[in-house]
């Protein structure tokens, strides 16, 4: 089967999004590409932020084309004739838990491509948590629910009379119901392989992230070492996708992060939701002339381990903290074992050996603001930041939707959304000023609103 796999030009005006609006890697394409090929199917993988086009015909070198609008999607899909193509509705995997709420950029592209698209396959956390809106909005064929990799290889595998056989998809019947076939999917790591990029991608990743302690200094990267988290925190979105706490095989891990080496990136990021300590990674990270950032929960290590965090090459941690008080992580579910106290001491300390340390706060209500800003004070005397609180978008799919107003239906992203509106006068200093309500946002789509 030739499949196309599409990362669309993500653009984010009048958005509330929170992620990073710079280019990162497409894992989940790049490993949908690799499993893909394994079971001998032609793919083509186009990422319109990054800019590059990979797969049969175009070149794995710096002369690959470099597809960046909707037009230059639709010239790269005439030139492969594509029997089915995969889009996805989040920039990258690292933001599938605070993805854009409105689907406005991938309804842009499919209006742009459907002629020459074969059969449409939505992938990403409004396909799993929302599928019957999304499916209608993108008016896609079908939507995978959880991990995306293998499902597509077992879409791609089965003859199209017996898709409604293929678990974790979702599609509307003839009578326009929405119809879901088994549970969400959670993707068996060991069977991914190390990903290895064209230049084209890594030429074009400039972008170091939440990297702050000087300017790149070549290609950055993105990678995976763990996917899941075994917390559940009120605020995380993460239980229809990237649920499970599960780790990469280290070879395969250091395989991918030799092979970026290889083509001079300097510092990658890994993009895992709780990155964990684990002696063997950071003894084999030490070894080799890497720096890197990552995101975690400060509570799971140990003086000794974050030294060693350090020494391994790390240059920038984002914290979860999320409130200053036992009572706020406590409302929040964080499960958090250790006092303020104690909290801010590991914060202290890992900057000792990390040129970058941050401390995440949400501002959910409960926190004083007199509170708030001693503590920001105190970690800034020791050189450690701490965001002013962001204020609490309730995701659907995380349990704050959920205590909200009970389980998913097509209008959660509107309801989530309006409710965010209308609750908050500030906004994240990422965020527009004033974000566009999600009605307007994918209302001046061609053929929508």
């Amino acid at each position: 089967m030739r499949i196309a796999l599409v990362n669309p030009p993500w653009t984010f005006e009048g958005s509330i999004y929170f992620g990073c609006r710079s280019p990162h890697l497409p894992l989940e394409l790049g490993y949908a590409k690799a499993l893909l090929e394994r079971a001998e199917h032609e793919v083509l993988l186009v990422d319109a932020q990054l800019g590059f086009a990979w797969g049969p015909g175009r070149a794995t070198g710096d002369e690959a084309h470099a597809p960046s609008t909707d037009e230059a999607i639709r010239e790269e899909l005439e030139a492969f004739e594509p029997e089915l193509t995969a889009i996805t509705t989040a920039p990258s995997y690292l933001f599938w838990r605070c993805a854009p709420p409105e689907l406005r950029v991938p309804m842009t592209t499919l209006a742009r491509v459907r002629d020459v698209a074969g059969i449409v396959v939505a992938i990403g956390p409004h396909a799993s948590t929302t599928p019957g809106a999304t499916l209608r909005k993108l008016r896609a064929d079908v939507a995978v629910v959880g991990e995306s990799e293998d499902v597509l290889v077992r879409l791609a595998g089965t003859p199209e009379e017996r898709w409604h056989e293929v678990g974790s998809t979702a599609f509307l019947g003839r009578d326009g119901k929405l119809v879901v076939v088994g549970a969400k999917n959670t993707t068996d790591l060991a069977s991914l392989p190390a990903l290895a990029w064209p230049a084209r991608a890594l030429a074009g990743h400039h972008h170091h992230h939440h990297r702050f302690d000087r300017e790149p200094d070549g290609p950055g990267a993105e990678i995976e070492w763990s996917r899941g988290c075994p917390y559940h925190c009120t605020f995380c979105a993460k239980d229809n996708f990237r649920d499970g706490f599960r780790k990469r095989p280290l070879v395969t891990v250091l395989a991918e992060l030799d092979g970026l080496l290889a083509r001079g990136v300097r510092y990658v990021y890994f993009i895992d939701e709780i990155f964990v300590p684990d002696r063997k990674l950071l003894e084999a990270l030490a070894a080799r002339d890497v720096r890197f950032g990552v995101q975690m929960r400060i509570d799971n290590w140990s003086k000794e381990m974050l030294a060693l965090l350090g020494e391994a090459g790390c240059v920038s941690i984002e914290a979860g903290m999320e409130s200053v008080t036992e009572q706020g992580r406590s409302l929040l579910a964080k499960k958090c074992r250790l006092s303020t106290a104690e909290l801010t001491e590991l914060l202290v300390h890992a900057k000792r050996f990390v040129p970058f340390v941050q401390a995440n706060l949400l501002d959910a209500t409960f926190d004083p603001k007199p509170t708030v800003d001693a503590w920001r004070a105190e970690l800034r005397a020791h050189g450690v930041w701490a965001n002013e609180p962001v204020p609490l978008f309730p995701y659907p799919g995380s349990p704050e939707y959920r205590r909200l107003w009970g389980p998913e239906d097509e209008e959660a992203w509107e309801r989530a959304h309006a409710h965010y509106l209308g609750q908050n006068e500030g906004f994240s200093d990422i965020q527009e000023a004033r974000p566009m309500p999600l009605s307007e946002l994918e209302g001046g789509v061609h053929g929508h609103g």
